[in-house]
């Protein structure tokens, strides 16, 4: 309640400040008054300093910020990297402060009703920031689910800046090699086991196994359930039901976890440990057939060769196995914000709108190889031949995960619940607890967290 109490005065400061501005700047010449607004001058530069992920940060300072130089000479961007494991809580303990550094909030899909709630984070459509839009900033145009993860109970409060959903990528020589036809969004999760089987092989005829069908997020890890919550949504199951309670303790969930489980019986030696590292670096180097992950890493997967022996002619990418209802897929949304704090409102907008924008999105995925989340950028001539393909998966996705809703618990509490079934999920498939004895278990945890 205190932090929204700051942030209400906060920006009624900046309300009251931007008036007494307008009034100066209207008995201004207009050279003078254009030196004098938001955006700097070459005299008097503006900085904001935004907080990130360091999986990124470092490649958006050196790579995203001079392209968006070109356009806003006068201000100067700060991106610093925090590992993912403590940056929430950086933010939060930013957001919080009497003094706070960061004009700009770089958040985890799950992340925004915890900042919101302490009133961290600017109404993006709000009068104040809507006041400094683009005509041309067309919402609309943002596909629904990339966008509904910087909402919160109605607000739009960040707009997405790295639009990640989890994918199946999969080897075209390792299934030719196998004689196996390549997956197509309309592939079963029946018919992937039937032939798994086959795609687990030896590729150098030496009378060993070199070669597996799948590899993904097995190992007790926050991201590892959203293997079985692709599939439970893909099964018709959800998380909650209606009235907020977790809904997945059932035959659907059970079945949808013993899904996730069997895939173990075709992942390399010790795959009971692997998790993003593990699975990407076995992928990159021929060694499974499938690797269950997100998106974002294409790029690096097919297309860079400092990391990666595999080029795009080899590497196909689609939405993962049907279930019982649909296809699956898992949002992963890195959604931006601006700090309900922030001295500078309108230089951190005109960065988050140049970054989201139309010209924005096509060179962070040219350049970065990030996703974008606007209809327009995905249905048009993207820059690079190699985002053809992923473009039409990417907008294939986003259809799906709206229709099954499938993202990670919305609620301040989100990350408890999460870890939550990331112990559960890990017992079950370690084999130390039957999947129903696991889902029953979180089920009850987490409804003492929510409650």
């Amino acid at each position: 309640m205190k932090g929204m109490i700051k942030g209400q005065r906060a920006a009624r400061r900046r309300v009251l400040k931007g008036m007494a501005t307008s009034l100066v700047l209207a008995a201004m010449p207009l050279g003078l008054a254009q030196a004098q607004d938001g955006l700097g001058s070459p005299g008097d530069p503006v900085e904001i300093k935004i907080m990130a992920n360091e999986a990124f940060a470092n490649t958006w300072q050196t790579i995203l910020v001079p392209e968006f130089n070109k356009k806003f000479p006068n201000v100067e961007v700060r991106i610093d990297g925090v590992p993912y494991t403590e940056l929430l809580a950086k933010m939060m303990l930013d957001a919080t402060s009497p003094d706070p550094e960061y004009d700009i909030l770089l958040a985890d899909d799950p992340w925004v009703p915890q900042l919101a709630s302490i009133g961290a984070l600017m109404d993006l459509k709000g009068d104040e920031i809507a006041a400094i839009t683009d005509a041309d900033y067309d919402w609309a145009d943002f596909n629904a689910a990339p966008l509904a993860a910087g909402e919160w109970q109605g607000v739009q409060y960040a707009v997405p800046v790295r639009s990640n959903m989890l994918l199946m990528f999969y080897n075209r020589s390792l299934y030719d090699k196998a004689g196996v036809p390549e997956p197509t969004p309309e592939l079963t999760w029946e018919q992937f086991f039937e032939n798994a089987p086959k795609l687990v092989q030896d590729t150098d005829g030496d009378g060993k196994v070199d070669a597996w069908a799948i590899d993904t997020y097995f190992v007790r890890d926050p991201l590892t359930p959203t293997i079985w919550q692709s599939i439970l949504n893909a099964n018709g199951g959800s998380l909650l039901d209606d009235d907020g309670n977790p809904a997945f303790a059932n035959d659907i969930g059970v079945a949808s976890l013993e899904t996730h489980k069997r895939l173990l019986d075709y992942a390399p030696p010790g795959g009971l440990s692997h998790g993003f590292s593990e699975s990407l670096q076995a992928f990159r180097q021929g060694a499974v057939a499938n690797m269950i992950t997100w998106g974002s890493v294409y790029k690096s997967t097919a297309v860079d060769p400092q990391s990666t022996t595999l080029t795009t002619d080899e590497i196909g990418i689609q939405v993962l196995p049907v279930g019982d209802v649909r296809a699956g897929t898992h949002r992963g949304i890195w959604i931006a914000g601006i700090s309900s704090k922030t001295e500078h409102p309108e230089a951190a907008w005109a960065f988050l709108q140049w970054l989201t924008s139309k010209e924005g999105e096509s060179v962070n995925a040219a350049l970065v190889g990030s996703f974008p989340a606007r209809k327009s950028t995905l249905s048009g001539e993207p820059s690079e031949p190699w985002l053809a393909p992923v473009y039409a998966t990417l907008q294939n996705a986003y259809e799906v995960a709206e229709e099954g809703k499938m993202w990670r618990i919305r609620s301040p509490k989100s990350d408890a619940a999460q870890q939550v079934l990331a112990d559960e999920v890990a017992r079950a498939l370690a084999g130390q607890a039957s999947p129903q004895e696991a889902l029953d278990t979180a089920s009850k945890k987490i409804s003492r967290v929510l409650n």
